[in-house]
This record gives C-alpha cells, structure tokens and sequence, in this order.
C-alpha cells in the first residue's frame, strides 16, 4: 500500500512538472510572439493596441536646402509608396541614386543626409519610404523580406519614368537587406547598388540585439523569427541576405562599421566573398551601426565618389 501512494504521489509530481514546464513554454512564446509583433507593426490597433509609433519625415528636402518633387508609387488599389525626388544641383545629373532607410526609419531621416551627398555629388535622388513607414501606407514591416518588392517597384518606376542612368540602389541595414533579396529575386538588374551594415542571416541579427539586452540567443532568436514568419506570412528562416548576395552581379559597393555590435565582421566577409562582379568592401574603424556618412563624411565621400566615377 505504502509503495502505491508512492507510486502516486511521484506520478502527481511529475505531472506537476511537466505542467509547469509547459506553462513556463507556453509563457515564454507569448511574451517572445508579442514582442515580435509590437517590433513589426506601427501604430496598428491589433492586439491591444500594441505597435510603436510609426516612424515619420523629421525633415524635408527643403530644410536643407534641396528642391524636391513628392511621387507616389502604385502598389495596389489601396497601397502606395511614398517617394521625394531631389535633382541634381544645376540640373546636371551624372545618374540616379535610389535611396532605400534602415529599420524605424524614413525617407525624412537617414535618407536626406544622404541625399545632401549625393547631390553635392551631381547625382539625382529618388529616396523610398517602404510599406509600413512615412508618407507610405501600411503599418507593417518584415526586416527586408516584402520590402524587396518594394524596391523593385522603386526600381522599376525610376525606369519607367526615364530617370538619368546609371540606376544605383544605396540601402542601410534592413534597406541593403531588401536590395540584396530584390536583386536576387526580383528580377531587377541595377546599374550598381552600394549596401550599408547588412545582415547576414535574420537568425543571427535578431539573436545578436536579444544578447545585448542580456538575454541568450538561443531559444529566442529561433522563437522571434518563427512567429515573425508565421504572423507575416513567409518562411523568416529562409531571409538571409548572404544567400541572395550570390546573385548579385552588378558592381557593388559594400560598407560597414568595425566596432558594429549586430554584424560581425566574418558575415560581412561572408556576404562579400559571395557578391559576384565587381565588389568593394570599406571599412569604418570609428563606426558602429550607424549612418557612416555622419560618422566619416571625408572616408564616405571618397570611397563613394571612387566607386561611382567606375560606372
């Protein structure tokens, strides 16, 4: 008799267990789904209210200076991108740069800095507020993946419009990873691109920021692309700009920051070594995941302006 309660109560006990881990499982998910929701979506009234703010245009073109245009870009019916075009000065334009802002950015931020550079460089601008940003409808992100469409939308307009060629795309970040996929799977053929602080695998750089929060990588990493790709629909394991990098062709200019805390320096090499054409990789010893240009605006400018006399 004495052997049967035991029996039971050792059964009791490590039901309670498993119950326990399963709460502790389920938990887990649902703070790590929610916060991956709340980090893709802006100001969208969805689960109870949760999205940051959505990012807007602090600045205008006109605030530096910069004459501009504003264009919307046909997605669908109900969709549109929002875009500034800024024309070289004088009106003599050696070509076209696509801008394209890093993540909780827009066009009125990173990209006019940029703009101002290129501009000073006799380049025309087209600067691009992806879906879910700025002057752009939506309210929803994906860290690159259904941004390639937006490039390529950009891409194709710019051609369309008979834009001054060469047509280059410039991304920063979560923009470089959207060219890199566009061009790889989207059938758009730039005259060159120049990508800024690119990720290597979507695993990898959400896993590095949940380190810096001084969390583990692992489970969370794998557990925020998993309900990433499950709330946007797509396969998030599958987004990894190192892999479309070897469909690159065109010449391609690649920057980053020595001291960035997200990317480490073997991705980058990796991403380069799999870029084919002619490639160029800079790098930054001050920088860190930052706008290089407001970093080092003299190693920017040369290195930039060494790459484009090329086309």
């Amino acid at each position: 008799m004495k052997l049967f309660k035991k029996a039971r109560f050792r059964q009791k006990n490590r039901k309670r267990i498993y119950q326990f881990i399963f709460a502790i499982f389920l938990a887990v998910n649902i703070i790590v789904c929610t916060g991956v929701y709340a980090s893709t979506h802006y100001g969208f009234p969805g689960i109870f209210g949760l999205g940051l703010t959505k990012p807007h245009s602090s600045k205008l073109p006109s605030d530096l200076g910069l004459e501009y245009s504003t264009q919307r870009i046909p997605v669908s019916s109900t969709e549109w991108l929002e875009t500034w075009l800024i024309p070289a000065r004088n009106g003599i334009s050696k070509g076209t740069v696509l801008l394209f802002p890093g993540i909780g950015d827009s066009k009125g931020k990173q990209l006019l800095y940029l703009a101002q550079k290129f501009n000073s460089l006799n380049y025309d601008t087209l600067l691009v507020d992806f879906l879910g940003v700025g002057g752009s409808s939506g309210n929803t992100i994906s860290i690159g993946m259904r941004e390639a469409r937006d490039v390529a939308l950009a891409f194709n307009y710019a051609q369309k419009s008979q834009l001054k060629h060469p047509l280059i795309l410039h991304g920063i970040s979560m923009g470089s990873a959207a060219i890199l996929r566009a061009v790889a799977e989207k059938n758009i053929n730039p005259d060159a691109i120049i990508i800024e602080l690119p990720f290597a695998h979507l695993t990898n750089a959400i896993g590095s920021r949940i380190r810096g929060m001084g969390f583990p990588s692992f489970p969370f990493a794998e557990m925020a692309v998993f309900w990433g790709g499950i709330q946007h629909g797509f396969n998030a394991f599958a987004h990894n700009p190192v892999d479309y990098a070897s469909q690159v062709k065109c010449p391609t200019l690649l920057m980053y920051g020595k001291l960035d805390r997200w990317t480490t320096k073997s991705e980058i090499d990796s991403i380069f070594q799999n870029l084919n054409g002619i490639k160029k990789l800079v790098e930054f010893p001050k920088a860190g995941h930052d706008l290089l240009v407001t970093v080092d605006p003299e190693h920017w400018q040369q290195n930039t302006e060494e790459f484009l006399s090329k086309l």
